[in-house]
């Protein structure tokens, strides 16, 4: 994707900062199309933009890896179905790819179905970076995972953990209550953390268990989640769009979204487009070569954390959005002295994986002749 050598810490820097781009860009549109009317926004509706950027991601994510035929694994385990003939690791993959197709939907859910944005979203960061560390606990018990997690990455789950909390503290619209009197929204989140369980778990575990000579095929494993994730969402879409209007408010919601759409629907889609270049950065640092889950959980939320600021603060300047808090401001601090902690666990992890030889140094330029 880049020119930096693979598992290299400039590759990771690289990869962050296509996240951290990409994904202020997606932050911007979505509270953009669906500002209000009454400030001179599109004010599209939650469903419809749900629906139409769920769509332009697919198909964006589904180009990529048809173009580039990026789904052609490398196997030492090849299993054959009668005349299929196909990797081991796609019998976990595929799984991996209906997680994610529970994932996206159930994030914008939480949106609708929380009268506040702000604590949606940092449940959702703080969850993945508790469940990062708690699945390197796991694999490092079942003998999957032989490297050790730095004290300095413990120190950086803290101060991640403590932005989250400053954050969440600070919200008054209804706050976490609203979330616990709420049935259908508890019913979302459940399936959203043990999606992103599963999928994290999984991830982690086709990198842990690359054995020497087994390429570790980032592109092949994201091409395969990705096909299988759009192929669910389509269906289960489709399912949902052929049921009678009148099952329930949410389906109602969403067949009104879809049928009576507005003007906005083909740029919502591009935004869509926008939200599936996100997801390359982010499966790529999730499943970063040579670092573990709790290293890598905190490279892409805290990430995806500054991004939320960075996107707050364009939107304020450009479009009349309230500006961040002081309390977001805090927590951003928070999020550079875990940054902090974070690079030092780097250096000690690169020059590791140095000695081991699974990155290795470029060669010294030639001596310059007289």
């Amino acid at each position: 994707m880049f020119k930096s050598k693979e598992g290299s810490t400039a590759a990771l820097v690289e990869l962050c900062l296509a996240y951290l781009g990409t994904y202020t860009i997606y932050t911007v549109a979505t509270k953009y199309y669906t500002g209000p009317v009454s400030r001179g926004l599109p004010g599209v509706n939650n469903w419809e933009f749900l629906v139409y950027s769920t769509l332009g991601g697919s198909l964006i994510c589904m180009a990529v890896v048809s173009i580039f035929r990026w789904a052609r694994m490398e196997s030492a385990n090849m299993i054959t179905w009668g005349k299929l003939r196909f990797p081991a690791e796609y019998l976990y993959i595929i799984p991996s790819g209906i997680c994610t197709a529970v994932v996206i939907p159930t994030t914008t859910l939480l949106y609708v179905l929380l009268r506040s944005v702000m604590v949606a979203m940092l449940i959702m960061r703080g969850s993945v970076i508790i469940f990062s560390r708690i699945i390197d606990a796991i694999q490092i018990k079942q003998g999957i995972l032989h490297k050790k997690v730095f004290w300095e990455e413990e120190v950086a789950v803290l101060f991640a953990i403590a932005a989250v909390g400053l954050q969440l503290f600070f919200v008054k619209e209804a706050g976490g209550s609203d979330l616990l009197k709420n049935t259908l929204a508890m019913l979302v989140l459940c399936s959203y953390l043990l999606a992103y369980f599963i999928r994290i778990y999984i991830m982690n575990y086709y990198k842990n268990t690359r054995g020497k000579g087994c390429k570790q095929d980032n592109k092949a494993f994201f091409a395969v989640e990705q096909v299988s994730a759009s192929i669910t969402i389509l269906l289960a879409l489709a399912v949902l769009m052929l049921l009678p209007s009148g099952s329930g408010k949410i389906l109602e919601a969403l067949h009104r979204g879809y049928v009576a759409a507005s003007i906005h629907w083909p740029m919502v889609v591009v935004a869509g487009g926008v939200f599936g270049i996100v997801a390359f950065s982010s499966v790529f640092i999730f499943m970063f070569k040579g670092r573990t889950a709790t290293f890598a959980g905190l490279a892409n939320r805290l990430t995806s954390l500054v991004a939320g600021t960075l996107a707050t603060l364009v939107f304020a300047l450009f479009f009349g959005g309230k500006y961040p808090k002081s309390e977001d401001w805090l927590a951003l601090v928070f999020i550079f002295i875990a940054v902090g902690f974070m690079t030092r666990a780097e250096i000690k992890r690169a020059a590791e994986l140095k000695r081991e030889g699974e990155i290795c140094e470029p060669p010294a330029p030639a001596p310059a002749k007289a």
